[in-house]
C-alpha cells in the first residue's frame, strides 16, 4: 500500500482526531486500565489511535477497529529521564500489525536531542521506503525551555519537515496569532498536543483556536480517555476539526 493511500485513513479531508494511547510506558496512568473499552467507545468517531505494538498485538479488537493504527516506536520512563526517547519499535514491525503509520517521539534541548534526532531522521528513510506515514511528535523540552514559545515550536515543526516526517504534533502556542505564524514554517500538516489533562472548556478553546490558525487536527490522549465519557470528549473533537464548530458542548 502506498503512503498516500496509508495516511488517507487517518487524515481525512485534510483533517485528523488522533487519541494517543502510548502513556503507559512512562508510567501507570489512571484511564488506561481498560483500554480496550475506551477504543470501542471512540472507535468509528475518531481518525486514530496511537498504541505501543504490544498493546496493538494483544488486543483483539484493534484488528477490527474502523479507525487507523498508529504504532509509537519511542519510550522513556518517569524513572529516569523521561525526555530521553529512545526507539523501541520498528516500522516493519508496525507494518506486520496491520498500522497504517507510525510515531516517533523527539524532545528538542534534551540531553540526548541528537540521539532523537538522528532516529528521526533514519525512521522517516524507512518509512519512505515502506510508505509508510510518519508523524513526528516533536517538543522543546529541556532545561529552562518553554515548550509553548512560539520561536521554539516554529522550530519544531520545521525540524520534523526537514527531517521527513509526514505530519507533525506539537504544542500549541496559546493563541491563533503566534501559531498561525508557527503553521507558515512546515510544508506538513500540523497537529496541536493535549498535554496535560485540563477542563473541557479550556481544551476545546485550544483545539478551536489551532483549527482558525491552520492546524489540520489534534492529538491528544489524556485529555480523552481520562474524560468522565470519553465518547462525548471525542465526539466534541471531531466537530470543531471536522465540522470547523466554534463553540461545542461535551
Amino acid at each position: 500500500m502506498s503512503k498516500k493511500r496509508r495516511l488517507k485513513r487517518f487524515l481525512k479531508d485534510g483533517r485528523t482526531v488522533m487519541v494517543p494511547m502510548d502513556h503507559g510506558v512512562s508510567k501507570p496512568i489512571s484511564g488506561l486500565e481498560e483500554i480496550e473499552r475506551i477504543i470501542r467507545e471512540i472507535d468509528g468517531i475518531v481518525d486514530a489511535i496511537v498504541l505501543h505494538k504490544g498493546v496493538a498485538k494483544s488486543i483483539g479488537y484493534v484488528e477490527e477497529m474502523e479507525c487507523a493504527l498508529i504504532v509509537h516506536l519511542s519510550a522513556s520512563t518517569c524513572l529516569r529521564e523521561p525526555n530521553e526517547k529512545v526507539l523501541v519499535g520498528s516500522v516493519e514491525k508496525a507494518i506486520k500489525l496491520g498500522a497504517e503509520g507510525v510515531s516517533i517521539h523527539v524532545n528538542i534541548g534534551s540531553k540526548t536531542e541528537r540521539d532523537q534526532l538522528r532516529d528521526l531522521g533514519i525512521v522517516s528513510e524507512v518509512c519512505d521506503d515502506w510508505g509508510m506515514p510518519l508523524l513526528a511528535m516533536v517538543y522543546a523540552r529541556g532545561e529552562g525551555l518553554n515548550e509553548r514559545d512560539p520561536e521554539l515550536v516554529k522550530h519544531c515543526v520545521r525540524i520534523a519537515y526537514e527531517l521527513g516526517a509526514d505530519v507533525v504534533k506539537t504544542a500549541y502556542t496559546g493563541n491563533v496569532e503566534s501559531f498561525s505564524e508557527v503553521v507558515e514554517f512546515a510544508e506538513i500538516p500540523i497537529v496541536i498536543a493535549g498535554g496535560s489533562k485540563k477542563g473541557e472548556s479550556e481544551i476545546l478553546r485550544e483545539v478551536a483556536e489551532a483549527i482558525s490558525a491552520g492546524a489540520c487536527g489534534v492529538a491528544i490522549g489524556r485529555n480523552v480517555f481520562q474524560h468522565k465519557n470519553p465518547r462525548a470528549m471525542a465526539n466534541a473533537l471531531r466537530k470543531i476539526v471536522h465540522e470547523s464548530l466554534k463553540e461545542v458542548i461535551v
